[in-house]
């Protein structure tokens, strides 16, 4: 660990000062070189995380495929999304736009003198511990994941922009990073918020949201990998999230047209099991929204990534409007 460690910040340092500091310094933001240097650790981790999506999962695709790659224009489109998120640029958005904003609320909190709750001195000498801590606030975290991506799923507004998501009707290595750009705000303000509440420590919060990114890149790969019967039940592969987005089970429940699904989980399946959501059958299902299909509408959720921005803010505006009838449109998963 300490290996890996230090050469990290061997190269973040060197990557630092050989191209983002110029860079910053020539635009003017001077004041921002700590912030800057941040950034490049996330720069980073990032390049770290598309080296592992081509030299590792896509290895994984190549030799189980589920299906074949035909439709190659929304594989870029995916690529498109994974380099924006990788590199930083949506994270970078997100500094000058919505950190602003969590950064009062949690001086307000302090200044209404409500206590910052350190998760990892609940038991001194054990939980203050670094693997257990980070152990601990995974856990927290993927419990939070759940319920939070069920709650994607429940209302309408929110799932209109998630359903984004789940358009892919070729889903690749590449597919986990296709979302609504406020589909990311509000999932990311939520998350912030939760690691401020619970203390997480800056290098808590990489290594937690490293860990998750990768394993999401390899959950979403073509490829036709399971655990097996017990390490299907410790963590999700890649079938067990499949299913998530297959058309139909992953985005209705209790009916065809009702909002809900299964497989929420984010790294463990146990809150699936334990409220009732999971599902294990040895199945492979085409993937998208059900009102794609032609039969239910054929509708088109865009090429392109402003093309999709615009068009989940439609779906977005649609939901929100006040509905003429008593059951009115689901967005996204089929029209009446």
């Amino acid at each position: 660990m300490d290996w890996i460690t230090n050469n990290f910040d061997s190269l973040q340092l060197a990557l630092y000062e050989s191209v983002v500091q110029p860079i910053v310094f020539g635009l003017g933001f001077g004041n921002l070189l700590e912030d800057a240097f941040a950034a490049t650790g996330w720069l980073l981790l990032g390049l770290v995380q598309i080296g592992f999506i081509l030299l590792g999962v896509r290895l994984l695709e190549r030799r189980w495929p589920v299906e074949a790659v035909t439709d190659h224009g929304a594989i870029h489109d995916d690529v498109v999304y994974t380099l924006i998120h990788k590199l930083g640029l949506v994270r970078l958005a997100m500094f000058f736009s919505i950190e602003p904003l969590w950064d009062g609320m949690a001086s307000e909190m302090r200044l209404a003198g409500l206590p910052t709750w350190q998760l990892d001195g609940v038991w001194p000498g054990v939980t203050d511990i670094a693997w257990v801590s980070l152990l601990l606030y995974l856990i927290v975290f993927d419990f939070a994941g759940y319920w939070l991506h069920r709650a994607q799923h429940q209302f309408g507004g929110w799932w209109a922009l998630h359903s984004l998501h789940h358009s892919q009707r070729q889903m690749t290595m590449w597919s986990d990073n296709r979302n609504h750009l406020l589909d990311d705000v509000l999932l990311g303000t939520a998350l912030a918020l939760l690691a401020r509440g619970i203390g997480v420590e800056p290098g808590q919060f990489v290594a937690i949201t490293v860990i998750t990114q990768l394993h999401e890149s390899l959950q979403h790969a073509n490829a036709r990998i399971g655990f097996g019967l017990l390490g299907e039940r410790l963590l999700v592969s890649p079938r067990f999230h499949r299913l998530h987005h297959s058309i139909g089970m992953g985005h209705e429940s209790a009916g065809r047209g009702t909002l809900g699904g299964h497989n929420f989980g984010v790294l463990l399946p146990l809150w699936d099991m334990l409220f009732r959501t999971a599902n294990f059958e040895r199945r492979y299902d085409p993937t998208g929204v059900r009102d794609q299909l032609a039969a239910e509408g054929g509708r088109g959720y865009g090429s392109g990534f402003w093309q999709q921005q615009w068009l989940g803010l439609a779906r977005l505006a649609a939901a929100l409007r006040p509905r003429r009838s008593g059951r009115g449109e689901l967005p996204g998963v089929n029209r009446p």
